[in-house]
């Protein structure tokens, strides 16, 4: 591996230290977690107090099989986070942390966050 993927390897772990040092979830406001990898985004609200996944969205799933194209991409991200959204309205739920994990809050990640926001998630 070369110097500069390392530094960004140590990077994306110091950031991602940093936010997890700051966000919990609890019963009453879940932690909103994003994953992105080149291929996909995944998102799921989680319950730390209990350490329960209580809603998961991701573009891997079978419902947009035939929708989506590219999983990787903007358009994806915010079908995602309407979708994450959507599923946790029906749980009940309307405040969460957003947990970024380390990415930076633009691209995929915030259009995810954007749509989540427009779609009714409070955060």
């Amino acid at each position: 591996m070369s110097n500069i993927n390392k530094l960004k390897l140590t990077r994306h772990a110091q950031r991602k230290a940093r936010v997890k040092g700051a966000v919990r979830g609890t019963t009453e406001q879940p932690r909103l977690s994003v994953f992105r990898s080149l291929k996909n985004i995944y998102a799921q609200i989680i319950d730390d107090v209990t350490g329960r996944t209580l809603v998961a969205a991701s573009s891997k799933d079978k419902v947009f099989a035939g929708t989506l194209k590219n999983g990787g991409n903007k358009s994806a991200a915010v079908l995602i986070g309407k979708t994450i959204a959507e599923r946790a309205k029906e749980k009940g739920l309307t405040k969460v942390a957003f947990d970024r994990a380390g990415y930076r809050y633009h691209g995929r990640v915030k259009a995810l966050a954007d749509a989540a926001r427009e779609a009714g998630l409070k955060f």
